[in-house]
This record gives structure tokens, sequence and C-alpha cells, in this order.
């Protein structure tokens, strides 16, 4: 089958450059590592950029098919390049072409980008998270909010932004850094003490939950997951998967993780990232829509842990994508038996901090 996968490198396939640009970005490593994984599967390839051009290349690369059925699909990891909602502009595009592809549509990726909407969504599903209150400048109250708090970008993912504060004074600071450098409200939420777990999903209506991963933040005086414990390997948390969490307290996790992923209306594969407090009540925090799928990043290890390789992994997103789209059809270039996890019943498996770009 033909698979476009579609990033964002070359910023410069704009009009003009304007608004808001994206700060984050799929490194070349672990795009090339899904092309690869493609091609494992038997599938054509084709790596393009989602700018102005993105559907005169898709076009040439899967023209359309006399019988109306699409010839090939988009393997999405475009991150956007400019301007709000940015993840929404390539899902935005296929949908108007008609290209089918992988992951959330513009609706499930703008509501999981916008953490406020997500806080109110999930709450009324009756999932718990964090008090909270939206601040668009340094001088508005936060209202019965108790300190420590956790300050971020209401609309911007890999922890841009993120800082705990714990007293008045820091925070108007903190705040007027958001709405300055970020041109958008702060979020602010009260800070929940205790273990930080990610919740890998795969699937549509019937979810699976892969393994629950647990960021390991050992002795460290500040216990947040901050763009620096991501990126930088000085700072790296290890991570335990699977998370050593009791069986009841699992079950709560995982339902509560699947409720929110339907809540925000996602597809096909997405994380949520939750805190436990010390008294055994889950807090989600926030859901990515499109987790990144560096090879030893959060997502993949989840994966992993429950039996896939990175190749079987990255193919069965395409197929529950495929599936999604055409039923039962799934895509020619593997057989579907490749794609299954071996089952493990028990285990614990720990890295050091790794070199992660997911």
């Amino acid at each position: 089958m033909r698979v476009a996968v579609v990033w964002n490198h070359d910023h410069t396939g704009v009009i003009n450059r304007f608004g808001q640009s994206c700060p984050e970005a799929y490194d070349r490593k672990t795009v090339e590592s899904v092309v690869a994984a493609l091609q494992e599967g038997g599938h054509e390839t084709l790596l393009c950029e989602g700018d102005k051009g993105l559907l005169a290349t898709l076009e040439r690369f899967m023209p359309p098919d006399p019988q109306a059925c699409p010839s090939g699909i988009v393997f999405n990891m475009a991150y956007g390049i400019q301007g709000e909602c940015r993840l929404t502009h390539v899902p935005a595009m296929l949908e108007m072409a008609g290209v089918p592809y992988t992951g959330s549509s513009p609706l499930g990726h703008g509501l999981a980008l916008d953490k406020v909407i997500t806080k109110r969504l999930i709450r009324d599903h009756g999932v718990p998270t964090p008090n909270f209150h939206v601040m668009r400048s340094k001088t508005d109250n936060i209202g019965d909010l108790r300190f420590p708090v956790v300050v971020k970008p209401r609309h911007e993912s890999s922890s841009f932004g993120l800082q705990l504060v714990h007293e008045p004074t820091r925070l108007r600071e903190a705040v007027d850094v958001i709405v300055t450098r970020y041109a958008q409200d702060a979020l602010v939420e009260e800070y929940v003490e205790g273990r930080e777990i990610c919740v890998a999903l795969l699937g549509n209506e019937e979810l699976e939950v892969l393994p629950l991963l647990e960021q390991d933040f050992g002795d460290r005086e500040t216990r947040l997951v901050t763009w620096e414990a991501k990126y930088m390997a000085a700072a790296e948390l290890p991570l335990i998967c699977p998370a050593q969490i009791e069986s009841g307290l699992a079950g709560m996790v995982r339902d509560i993780s699947v409720a929110t992923f339907h809540a925000c209306q996602c597809r096909d594969y997405a994380r949520v990232d939750l805190r436990i407090d010390r008294s055994g009540q889950p807090f989600v925090l926030e859901i990515n829509s499109m987790a990144r799928l560096g090879t030893n990043g959060t997502y993949v290890l989840a994966a992993t842990t429950a039996g896939y390789t990175f190749s079987s992994v990255v193919n069965r997103i395409l197929d529950v994508a495929h599936t999604r789209y055409l039923g039962n059809r799934h895509p020619q270039g593997h057989k579907r038996n490749e794609l299954r996890p071996a089952l493990i019943s028990n285990g614990r498996s720990r890295t050091s901090p790794p070199s992660r770009s997911g």
C-alpha cells in the first residue's frame, strides 16, 4: 500500500511567515525510523512536508482511483508550522482532499491541544483533574486555588513553559512569561504531589491499554516532567514499565484514561498523563493526541513492554486507522498476525535515563 509519511521539517513552504511559530517538531531519526518500519511492513512510502505543496505531492503519489477508493493513506507526524491549533492543519487539509490518515481529526487535536477545554470536557465526564484557573494577565486572580501551583501555556505540549510556583509573586512572573513568550493564556492548576503515570492507548471503539508507565523521580527535589527532563540527557528521568500499581488502582487509571480518550474524541492512538496523589487518588493532567513515537520514548516503551516491536506498533497504528476508514480490509503489505503482540502476564522493565525523542 502507498503510505505518505508527513512531517514538518522545512518551514519555508508557506505563503507568509506570520503568526506564532510552532516550537515543536519530530526529529529526523524518529521519522526515518517510522518510514523504515512501514517499509518493513511491505508498504511503498514517501516522506513529504506538511506545507502548501502537500496536496499536489499526495495527488502524484496516490492518484485518484476510478472507483473512488483511496489509493493510499497518510501516516501523520506533522506538528504544524505556525498559527493556532497547529496540529489540526494537516488533518484539515487531508479531510478536505479526501485522503485518509492516521491519528485524530482536526476536532480531536483541537480539543486535546487546548488544555482548558480538555479539563472541562473530562470533568463533565466524571474524570478527576486538578482544580484550575485561567489567567490572561499577571494581575488576574486565581480564586481559591491552593499553592503550590503548576503554570503552563494553555495550548502548548512537550512541557514548554511548565513551572512550579510556591507563592503569589512568582506566580505573576510565571504568568507574564507565558502571556508574553507564547502569546496565549496561562493555565494555573493545583500541584498534585505524588507519582506521575503515562497511559498509552491504541485503537478506537475498543481500546488497547498498553502497560502503565511511571516517570521515576527518585529523590529529586522537583518532581515534575519538565521540558529539560524530556529532552536533555543530563536531566532525563528513568522510566518504569510496567509501573508497579495495585490492581484496583491500575484498573481505575485505565478506565479514566479511556474515558479521557473518548471525551476528547481522539482516534487511533494517544497518551494520557496522570498524577496519583499520596492517598491513591488519580488525576488526569492532559492527553497527547499525537503521542511521540521516539524509539526510547514513553509510548514505544509501553508498546514494547506489551510485546510489540517498534515496527509492529507503527504498522498496527496504520492498520487501526485503515480499519477505521475501510473496515476489516487491512492494508496490503503485511500479514495481520505479524502485528499481534506477545502476551506478557507479568514483568518489569526499567531503563536508565534514555535519549528520548518522544
